[in-house]
C-alpha cells in the first residue's frame, strides 16, 4: 500500500528529500501563498507547530503560484516573507503545481486519497491534508478550514492525551 512515504519532494534549494524522513509524525500538509486572502492562516499553523511539534507535528508547506498568481516568483522571497510576516519555522519546500499535467505526484497521491468539493482537484491555496503517523492521509481540509479548527483532529491522529 502506498503512503506519502512513498514520494521526494525538492527543497527550497533544489535538493530532493524523501517524506520517508517523516515517518512516524503526524503531518498536515498545505499548498501555500504568499498574496492570497487566506495567506493570515500562516500565523494559525505556525501556532500548531509550535505546540505540538514537539509530540510529532510537521507541518510542510508547499508554495503553489497556481490560483491568480499569488506567489512570489523568487523561492527566497517566499521564505523571507513567511518568516518576517508570521514568524514560520515550519519547512517550506519548493513551489510546485497541485492540479493539472505538471502537478506533484504527492499531490495526486493526495487528492486521490481524500477528494474534495472539486472532485479531486485542489479548490484553492491553504487545502490542508492530515497525515496519520503511518503515512496515511485520514483528512482533508478546505482552504477556508482555520488552522485552530484541526487542533482535535492533530491531537486525536498524533496520539497526543
Amino acid at each position: 500500500m502506498k503512503t506519502v512515504y512513498d514520494y521526494k519532494v525538492k527543497m527550497t534549494d533544489g535538493k530532493e528529500k524523501s517524506l520517508r524522513d517523516y515517518e512516524g509524525k503526524t503531518l498536515l500538509i498545505v499548498n501555500t501563498a504568499s498574496k492570497c486572502g487566506f495567506t493570515p492562516q500562516f500565523e494559525g499553523l505556525q501556532k500548531l507547530y509550535e505546540k505540538y511539534h514537539d509530540h510529532g507535528l510537521e507541518i510542510l508547506g508547499f508554495p503553489c503560484d497556481q490560483f491568480n498568481n499569488q506567489e512570489f516568483a523568487e523561492i527566497e522571497e517566499t521564505l523571507q516573507f513567511c518568516q518576517r510576516n508570521y514568524g514560520v519555522t515550519f519547512p517550506i519546500f519548493a513551489k510546485i503545481d497541485v492540479n493539472g499535467e505538471n502537478e506533484h505526484p504527492l499531490y495526486t497521491y493526495l487528492k486521490e486519497q481524500k477528494g474534495g468539493i472539486l472532485l479531486k482537484n485542489i479548490k484553492w491555496n491553504f487545502t490542508k491534508f492530515l497525515i496519520d503517523r503511518q503515512g496515511l492521509v485520514v483528512e482533508r481540509y478546505a482552504p477556508t478550514t482555520d488552522p485552530s479548527k484541526l487542533e482535535d483532529d492533530l491531537v486525536k491522529y498524533a496520539g497526543i492525551s
